[in-house]
Order: structure tokens, then sequence, then C-alpha cells
């Protein structure tokens, strides 16, 4: 068996040892301490801020404050806030970056 055959082979028994795992021990879940329930919650949000964000800031790679990008998610941001309506955020958004872009 060469190398690469035997790191393709040790990869999928690694993938299958972690799934199974998470099989054999599902039972643990189901009495998750308030605590870290707590914690969990603020996951998603995060990592969505860690993508968002920079794509905001960044565009280009290097901090631009003053780019289109950033003034439209702001006021999306703000919508999002006040009403809780997806197309109206996705609407307000587009709207102010297509306006700010054609300037």
């Amino acid at each position: 068996m060469t190398r690469l055959w035997f790191a393709i082979v040790l990869a999928g028994a690694g993938t299958y040892a972690m799934r199974a795992s998470f099989l054999a021990f599902a039972h643990r879940l189901a009495n998750v301490p308030p605590a870290t329930t707590r914690v969990l919650r603020q996951i998603p949000p995060a990592v969505l801020a860690a993508i968002v964000l920079p794509a905001l800031v960044r565009p280009e790679g290097e901090l631009d404050l003053l780019q289109p990008r950033l003034l439209a998610g702001i006021v999306a941001t703000f919508v999002a806030w006040r009403t809780g309506n997806v197309g109206l955020t996705l609407a307000a958004g587009m709207l102010i970056l297509i306006a700010t872009e054609t300037l």
C-alpha cells in the first residue's frame, strides 16, 4: 500500500470515528447545562459577524471606512433591527449599495 492510500484510508477512518463517536455519546447531549446552552447560542452570531464584517470594512484587503459596502451594511443592519423583515433588509441594503456605487 502506498503512502497516499494509507493517508486516504487513515483520513476515512478518522472521519468515520468522529461521526460514530457523536452517535455513541449523543445521549449525553440531552442534558446540557443552562450555562453551556447560553454560550452555544452565541456561536452563530459570532460566526456570522466574523464572515460578514471583514467583507464590509476590508473589501480589497485594506481597511476602508469610506466605501459603499459599509454604508449599505450599516443601513441594512438598522433596517433588520427595527423591522425584523429579511426582504426589506435585503432591499434596503441593495438600494443603498446601488445608489452609492453609481455616484
